[in-house]
C-alpha cells in the first residue's frame, strides 16, 4: 500500500479547481473584452450605433463548460494516446511487459491499466486514466535503454500516479491548451463575423477608408483574441506548475514503497536524462506538444542544437530537477538500509 500524501491532495484540490475556474474566466474574459474594448472601438469608427451589450447566461455557461470538462475527461486519455502515436498491446506481444504492469497494479491496489507502446528511441512512459479507464503508455526506446530493474521501477512510478489518482487529473488538465487555441480561433471568426454583420469592409466612400478601418478592425480582433489566448495559456502552465512538479516527488516515493527498490528508480532517471541528448529530433517532436507534463522524465534534458519542443516554452519546469529527485531516492535507500 502506498503512504499517503496530504500535501498532494491539497494540490489536487486547487487544480481541480483552477480547471474548473479557467474555461468560465476565459469564456467571461472574452465577453468583458468584446463589450469594454472591441464594441467600443467599432463606435470610434463610426460604426453603430450599438445597442446593449453581449451576455452569456450562466445558466448556457454552466452546461457549455461541464461539458467540456465532461469530453476532455472522456477522451483525454485516448487524445494523449493516439498523439504520441501508441497502440494497445495484446498480452502476447510484450509478455514481460504486460506481466510487470498486472503484478504492480495488483501491488498498489488498483485495476490493471492498458499497456500502450509507441515506436519511439525516447526512452519514456506516462500514465492516463479516464472513465473508460487507464492505460500506461511505454515508449520502445525505454524498453530497449533500461535493465529490468530499472523498467520494473519506472512501470512502479506510472502505477504511482494512478493509485494516487493525479494522472486522471494531469489527462484533463493537459487538454486546457488545446481547448484554448480552438476557443481563441473561433473567437476571432465570430469577431470578424460581428465586423461583417456590422458592415466593416465597406467602401461606398470609394476612397478605400472602408477598406483602411477593415483592416483596423480585424488586426484589433486579432491582436484581443491573441492577448486572451496569452492569458489563458499562462493560466494553464499555473495549472501545470501547482500539481506536475510536485506529483513526481510523491509518484517516486510511490515507485520506492512498490518496489522497496529506491536506487533502481534513481538509476533508470539517471539513464534516461543521459540518453536524451542522443534521441533523434524527430521523436522527441512525436512526444511533445503539450503533453510532456505526463512523462515520467522530462523532454528539457536534451542537446540538438537550436531546434526547440513547443513544451519547452509553453510548459516551462514541468519537472523537478533531476539531479534532485536522484538524491532523493537515494536518501529513501539510506534510510531503508
Amino acid at each position: 500500500m502506498l503512504p499517503d500524501d496530504p500535501p498532494l491532495r491539497r494540490r489536487m484540490v486547487l487544480t481541480l479547481v483552477l480547471v474548473v475556474v479557467l474555461p468560465f474566466a476565459f469564456l467571461y474574459g472574452f465577453v468583458a473584452t468584446v463589450n469594454h474594448v472591441f464594441l467600443p472601438f467599432l463606435g470610434s469608427l463610426d460604426f453603430g450605433p450599438h445597442r446593449g451589450e453581449v451576455y452569456v447566461e450562466p445558466w448556457l455557461a454552466v452546461p457549455v463548460v461541464a461539458g467540456g470538462l465532461a469530453v476532455q475527461a472522456w477522451f483525454g486519455p485516448r487524445t494523449v494516446v493516439g498523439s504520441v502515436g501508441a497502440s494497445r498491446t495484446r498480452a502476447e506481444s510484450y509478455p514481460e511487459l504486460q506481466e510487470s504492469v498486472t503484478r504492480l497494479a495488483q501491488l498498489a491496489d488498483i485495476e490493471p491499466p492498458d499497456v500502450a507502446v509507441t515506436d519511439n528511441e525516447a526512452p519514456n512512459a506516462a500514465a492516463v486514466r479516464g472513465p473508460r479507464g487507464a492505460t500506461v503508455v511505454v515508449t520502445t526506446g525505454l524498453l530497449e535503454t533500461l535493465d529490468e530493474r530499472e523498467r520494473e521501477a519506472v512501470l512502479a512510478h506510472e502505477m504511482a500516479h494512478l493509485r494516487n489518482g493525479d494522472a486522471t487529473l494531469m489527462t484533463v488538465a493537459w487538454l486546457l491548451p488545446t481547448v484554448t487555441y480552438y476557443v481563441a480561433m473561433v473567437a476571432y471568426y465570430l469577431l470578424y463575423g460581428v465586423a461583417r454583420m456590422l458592415g466593416v469592409g465597406g467602401s461606398a466612400d470609394g476612397d478605400g477608408e472602408g477598406a483602411v478601418k477593415a483592416i483596423l478592425v480585424l488586426v484589433v480582433a486579432a491582436v484581443l483574441t491573441l492577448a486572451l489566448s496569452a492569458m489563458f495559456w499562462a493560466a494553464s502552465v499555473l495549472v501545470h506548475r501547482v500539481l506536475s512538479r510536485y506529483r513526481e516527488y510523491a509518484a517516486d516515493r510511490g515507485a520506492a514503497a512498490l518496489t522497496g527498490d529506491p536506487t533502481a528508480l534513481a538509476s533508470a532517471l539517471r539513464t534516461m536524462d543521459e540518453r536524451m541528448p542522443e534521441v533523434p529530433d524527430r521523436d522527441l517532436r512525436e512526444l511533445d506538444g503539450g503533453a510532456e507534463a505526463l512523462y515520467v522524465a522530462p523532454l528539457e534534458v536534451r542537446a540538438f542544437g537550436d531546434a526547440e519542443l513547443v513544451s519547452t516554452d509553453v510548459f516551462p519546469e514541468t519537472h523537478p530537477p533531476t539531479d534532485e529527485r536522484i538524491e532523493r531516492l537515494r536518501e529513501m535507500a539510506g534510510e531503508l538500509s
